[in-house]
C-alpha cells in the first residue's frame, strides 16, 4: 500500500465532512487508506462518518489525547509506506497525493515534505514553510520585528516571507497540517513527542528527522486550503499561551544557549504575553485611562474655580496632585466593579467616587503639606462625579442607538428560551440585543432557530462571548442545572459578563442584585462572588502572603504525612489556594464545581466534617462558597482550620 492518510479530527464535522471528499477524490487510483482518529468530539463528527464514510477506518477516543498523540495512535495501526497526515479543516487538490509521492521518488534524500497552504482567501499560510525558534529568531517573532520589515532574511526567518512561495526548496520546518513521511522513518523516530499537547509537535518532528540526517522540503507543486484554527475555536483553549508554550518546550528540549539567549527569549514570550493581555483587556484599560484623566481635569477645574488660576498651588505639590487622587479613585472604582461586571452603573460608579473623595479628604489630615483647600477638594469631587457617571450614563443611554445595546447570548435553545426571545424583541427599551443561541452540545452549531444563530456550546461558551463581544449572558428556566450554571460561568470567569436567570420561582433567585421585568417573566442577575475580579485579586494576594508565611513558619516542623502543608508551595505558585473547594471528589458533578475555584488546602467542606459528608453535600458547600466568598470568609475558615490543626 502506497499512502496511509491519517486525520486527527476534534469538533470539526461539517469541515471534516468537506476534507474527507476531497481525500478520496485525490487519492482515486492509489492504493490508500484513510484513518481518522477523533478525540472526543461531540458535535455529532463520528455518527457522520459512520453514516456517509463507512470505508473509512475510524478510532473514536473518549478523551482528547491531544494531536500528536493522535497521531501516534493511527501510526500504529497503518498499512502504507507513506504517512500523510492532514488537518480536518482541509481541502485538497486533485493532484495533492500524486505530486507528494512523485517528490520522494525523485528526491531520495527527503525524510519529510509538505506542500503550499493556502487560507481561505487565497492568502499563503506563513506557517507552512518556517525555521527552527532559535533565540534571536524567535525574539523577532515574537515582538513583531518579522512583521515589520517582512523581506529581511535578518528578521524574518521564522516564517521566510523572504523566499518566493513558488519555488521549491528544503526549509527548516513544514506545517503538521499536511506533512508527508515515510512510515519507517516516522516509527524509528518515535513518531511525535507527545509533551507537544498542540503546536509545536510539527517542529519537533521536522527536527529530529534532521538529526537523523535527512531533509525536509517545502513543495510549491500541489496545494491544499487551510481553515486554519477551526478546532480551537470550538473550545475554549488559550491558543496564544498554548503556543508559546510550546514553543518554549522546544528551545528547551533541542537548544543549549547561555543565560544571555534564554533571558532575550523569556523576555520575548513575555512581552508577547503582555500585549495579549492588553488587547484583552483594551476596555478596561482605556476606561481607566479616560478616567484617569477626567479626575486631573477636574482638579484643575476645582483650582481655577477657587482661585481663578491654575498652578496655584506650590510646584512641590503637583506630582502627588497628578496621581494619587486619580489612582484612588480608579483603585475604587475597580474594587466597585465598575471597570468590570458594572461598568456602565450609575450608582456603583458615584458610591466609588464619593468613597474615593472621602478617603482623600481623610488622607489631608495626615499629610499636612498637601492641605492647601479641602474647598478645591469637594468642587473636583462634585466635578469628577458629573463627568465619570455621565460618559458612563451616554454610553448606558438607548437614545444613541445599537451601538451600545448589550450584546446578549440566550442559554438553551428549548420552548422557554423561545418564550424569552419574544419577550425581549417586546421589550426593546431594555437593550438587549440577543446575538445567538447557546447550545447544551455542538452538534447543531450553525443552525438557527427562529432567525437566531446556535454559536456555541456550554463548553466553547468563553470563546463565543470573546469573539462576539457579549455584554450579557442569560440563562433560559429549565435550560440548565445550578451545577451546570457555575460551570458556564466559570469558563467566562475572566471576561466583564453579567449574567441574568429567569428563574422559575423567586424562591431560586441566586445573588438578586437587579431585576428586569419582562411582563411577569422576571430577568435576576446571578452573581458569584468568587469570580469577582477584586475578590480575586485580593484572594491572590493573601494565599502569596498567607502561604508564605505558613511555609516559612510551619514548613520545616510539618509531618511527612499532613499532605496539606506539603501543598503550601502550589498555594504560592497559582496552582491551588489556601482556601478554595474540596480537592476531592471524582463524580462528574463535583469535576464541574472545580472550573470555578482552584482546588483549597481547607474550606467550606473541609472545615465542616468533610469525611463524613456525601458527594451532594460537598457539591453544595462548593456552590456556597462561590455565591459568597470573600476575604473575611476565607479568614474565618483559615482560623477554623488553624485551630483542628492544633488539635490534631
Amino acid at each position: 500500500m502506497q499512502i496511509s492518510v491519517i486525520i486527527v479530527n476534534y469538533n470539526v464535522r461539517a469541515f471534516l465532512e468537506n476534507c474527507l471528499v476531497s481525500v478520496f477524490k485525490s487519492l482515486e487510483a492509489i492504493e490508500s487508506e484513510v484513518i481518522v482518529v477523533d478525540n472526543a468530539s461531540d458535535d455529532g463528527s463520528v455518527e457522520m462518518i459512520q453514516q456517509k464514510f463507512p470505508h473509512v477506518r475510524l478510532f473514536a477516543n473518549s478523551e482528547n489525547i491531544g494531536f500528536g498523540a493522535a497521531n501516534n495512535q493511527a501510526a500504529k495501526e497503518t498499512k502504507g509506506d507513506f504517512l500523510f497526515l492532514l488537518n480536518p479543516d482541509t481541502i485538497v487538490q486533485e493532484n495533492t497525493f500524486r505530486v507528494m509521492l512523485d517528490f520522494f521518488q525523485h528526491y531520495p534524500e527527503a525524510g519529510l515534505t509538505g506542500c503550499k497552504v493556502l487560507n481561505s482567501d487565497g492568502t499563503l499560510q506563513l506557517a507552512c514553510r518556517r525555521s527552527f525558534p532559535t533565540p534571536w529568531i524567535a525574539f523577532t517573532k515574537i515582538i513583531g520585528l518579522s512583521s515589520l520589515a517582512p523581506n529581511s532574511a535578518f528578521v524574518s526567518k521564522y516564517n521566510l516571507t523572504y523566499l518566493n512561495p513558488d519555488d521549491t526548496y528544503e526549509v527548516d520546518a513544514v506545517s503538521g497540517s499536511c506533512m508527508v513521511i515515510s512510515k519507517s522513518l516516522f516509527e524509528s523516530l518515535g513518531g511525535f513527542d507527545e509533551q507537544f499537547f498542540m503546536y509545536g509537535e510539527d517542529l519537533d518532528l521536522c527536527y529530529r528527522v534532521q538529526q537523523a540526517e535527512k531533509k525536509v522540503y517545502y513543495v510549491h507543486a500541489t496545494q491544499i486550503i487551510h481553515y486554519k484554527g477551526e478546532s480551537v475555536r470550538r473550545s475554549d483553549i488559550n491558543e496564544v499561551r498554548i503556543f508559546y508554550q510550546a514553543m518554549r518546550l522546544f528551545v528547551r528540549k533541542h537548544f543549549r544557549y547561555g543565560v544571555a539567549a534564554n533571558f532575550f527569549l523569556g523576555l520575548g514570550i513575555a512581552v508577547r504575553e503582555w500585549f495579549a493581555l492588553l488587547e484583552k483587556h483594551a476596555l478596561m484599560f482605556s476606561a481607566m485611562l479616560f478616567d484617569y484623566v477626567l479626575v486631573i481635569a477636574s482638579w484643575y477645574a476645582g483650582e481655577w474655580l477657587r482661585f481663578g488660576e491654575v498652578m496655584h498651588f506650590p510646584s512641590y505639590a503637583y506630582p502627588a496632585l497628578l496621581t494619587v487622587p486619580s489612582l484612588v479613585t480608579i483603585g475604587s472604582l475597580f474594587l466597585s466593579d465598575v471597570y468590570t461586571a458594572r461598568k456602565h452603573s450609575f450608582g456603583r460608579t458615584f458610591n466609588a467616587i464619593v468613597i474615593a473623595y472621602i478617603l482623600l479628604s481623610a488622607l489631608t489630615f495626615f499629610f499636612n503639606e498637601y492641605a492647601f483647600s479641602r474647598f478645591v477638594l469637594l468642587i473636583a469631587g462634585v466635578i469628577s462625579s458629573v463627568l465619570l457617571t455621565g460618559w458612563r450614563t451616554v454610553l448606558r443611554s438607548r437614545t444613541t442607538g445599537e451601538m451600545f445595546s448589550k450584546r446578549t447570548l440566550v442559554v438553551g435553545s428549548d420552548a422557554s428560551s423561545l418564550e424569552l426571545i419574544s419577550k425581549l424583541k417586546k421589550r426593546n427599551r431594555l437593550g438587549y440585543e440577543i446575538i445567538g443561541f447557546i447550545d447544551s452540545d455542538r452538534k447543531r452549531i450553525g443552525e438557527r432557530v427562529v432567525g437566531i444563530e446556535i454559536l456555541g456550546s456550554i463548553e466553547t461558551i468563553g470563546r463565543v462571548i470573546q469573539q462576539q463581544n457579549i455584554s450579557e449572558v442569560i440563562f433560559s428556566n429549565n435550560s440548565l442545572s445550578y451545577s451546570e450554571m457555575l460551570s458556564v460561568i466559570s469558563n467566562s470567569s475572566d471576561r466583564a459578563i453579567n449574567y441574568r436567570l429567569v428563574p422559575n420561582s423567586m424562591e431560586v433567585i441566586i445573588g438578586k442584585t437587579h431585576i428586569d421585568e419582562l411582563n411577569d417573566l422576571p430577568l435576576v442577575d446571578i452573581e458569584y462572588n468568587i469570580n469577582r475580579l477584586p475578590n480575586r485579586v485580593v484572594k491572590r494576594t493573601v494565599d502569596i502572603v498567607f502561604s508564605f508565611l505558613f511555609f516559612v513558619l510551619w514548613f520545616p516542623f510539618a509531618r511527612k504525612e499532613n499532605s496539606s502543608l506539603k501543598n503550601l508551595p502550589k498555594v504560592f505558585s497559582g496552582e491551588m489556594s489556601l482556601v478554595g473547594i474540596s480537592p476531592n471528589g471524582n463524580n462528574r458533578k463535583e469535576k464541574r464545581f472545580r472550573n470555578i475555584g482552584k482546588p483549597g488546602l481547607t474550606g467550606l467542606a473541609q472545615v465542616n466534617n468533610f469525611d463524613k459528608l456525601s458527594a451532594e453535600e460537598i457539591a453544595q458547600y462548593n456552590l456556597s462558597y462561590a455565591k459568597n466568598q470573600s476575604f473575611f470568609l476565607d479568614m474565618e475558615i483559615i482560623v477554623k482550620s488553624l485551630m483542628l490543626f492544633i488539635r490534631k
